[in-house]
């Protein structure tokens, strides 16, 4: 009898220790999940989604390319799910990215403390990975798509993750006079990092149509949200800036091209750069170049293609095609090395875009995560990726 009891007690006490553990389980993931809602953004309302619908590239309740083009292209036989997990690829590099710090990279001109006051023609770029770079500018600075969390993903325990660490910390960049962001995907547009940028800076915020959005909820002020569709422009601290075509879509949910994508010009009274944020090839190129280039510098895409989405990431040849068409001069690659975001070998991108630059007599600079190009003058390609890959 007793035995029987004690029985019943231990299954009583089992069922009560196996609820606490579920409770603490979903408290657990709550917890985890909390940011999750305000990762995801915000959506088009009022003003905003007035101004929107009066754009030309917004009809039937979204945004949409200039021409038609499928994100996916089905291919019989192929299982891409099979294909990321089973694949033979080397997605990841073998040993850690070299990393430049800001001891070894030092600003040239007064940002590194010199009393030359003549910056009418700098022009650098530091590429800290991804697609985030900073421009020097004729003593400007322009920070473009900053993502400095460990994913890129709504979520801080799931989703792609660094391949190397940010060479600086955010709280080590520099006064800046831009920020822009190309498009809402996660690995352009992170919400810690903005916050972050929202705290530590002061600059305005320049995206394309609707982004504004996700900005606001995150507690962004309107005043430091500037808006453009294609072919708008705004001037800041005597630069101007215009957003410019590109053939991608955008989305943070299961809703699909609620907010515009866009490449962007920047231009001094002297110095031009072209970044083209996430873009299959297409005509654009060559209008954007006779419009608005030459350009000193394009900082092209090369990275996450894959023959099942050509019409929204180039290949690495297609990205030399497009600076031809833009009228470039230096070629620095973006959209490569820190995420694993296709199903390519890691250094394949530059791979191949070393072989097309140097068939095409394209000049072209690969810099370290966190090394200062200074544009007139650039550091010769030495193939460092290759000791890692």
């Amino acid at each position: 009898m007793a035995r029987a009891q004690n029985t019943d007690v231990e299954r009583s006490l089992g069922r009560r220790m196996r609820g606490a553990a579920g409770l603490a389980a979903l408290a657990g993931l709550a917890w985890v999940a909390r940011d999750v809602p305000a990762a995801l953004g915000g959506r088009l309302s009022g003003a905003r989604a007035e101004r929107a619908a009066r754009s030309p590239q917004f009809r039937e309740g979204t945004f949409h390319n200039r021409a038609g083009t499928r994100t996916m292209i089905a291919e019989p036989g192929r299982n891409l799910v099979r294909e990321l997990i089973f694949g033979k690829q080397k997605r990841r590099p073998t040993a850690p990215v070299p990393l430049l710090r800001p001891s070894a990279s030092v600003p040239p001109g007064p940002a590194s403390g010199s009393t030359a006051t003549d910056t009418t023609g700098e022009l650098n770029i530091v590429w800290y990975g991804h697609a985030s770079t900073l421009i020097e500018i004729e003593g400007r600075r322009v920070l473009l798509d900053p993502v400095w969390s460990e994913r890129c993903s709504p979520s801080g325990i799931v989703g792609p993750r660094r391949l190397h660490e940010p060479p600086v910390s955010i709280d080590e960049l520099p006064p800046l006079d831009a920020i822009l962001i190309s498009h809402d995907h996660y690995d352009h547009l992170d919400m810690a990092t903005v916050r972050a940028l929202l705290a530590g800076q002061s600059a305005p915020f320049l995206v394309p149509l609707g982004v504004g959005a996700h900005l606001d909820r995150w507690g962004v002020p309107a005043e430091r949200i500037i808006e453009l569709d294609w072919s708008e422009s705004h001037q800041v601290a005597g630069l101007e800036i215009t957003a410019t075509a590109a053939q991608h879509f955008s989305g943070r949910g299961l809703r699909r091209d609620g907010t515009l994508w866009s490449s962007w010009v920047v231009a001094g009274a002297h110095r031009k750069v072209f970044y083209t944020g996430d873009s299959g090839y297409f005509d654009g190129y060559a209008e954007i170049g006779a419009e608005h280039g030459p350009f000193d510098v394009t900082l092209m895409q090369i990275g996450a293609y894959d023959r099942a989405w050509p019409t929204i990431h180039m290949f690495p040849e297609e990205a030399v095609s497009a600076h031809l068409d833009l009228r470039g001069g230096l070629f620095v690659p973006v959209h490569w090395a820190t995420f694993n975001l296709a199903l390519h070998d890691w250094s394949e991108p530059v791979d191949r875009l070393w072989a097309e630059a140097k068939a095409r007599d394209v000049r072209l600079a690969v810099p370290r995560p966190g090394e200062r190009v200074v544009v007139d003058e650039p550091p010769a390609v030495d193939g460092w990726w290759q000791a890692v890959a």
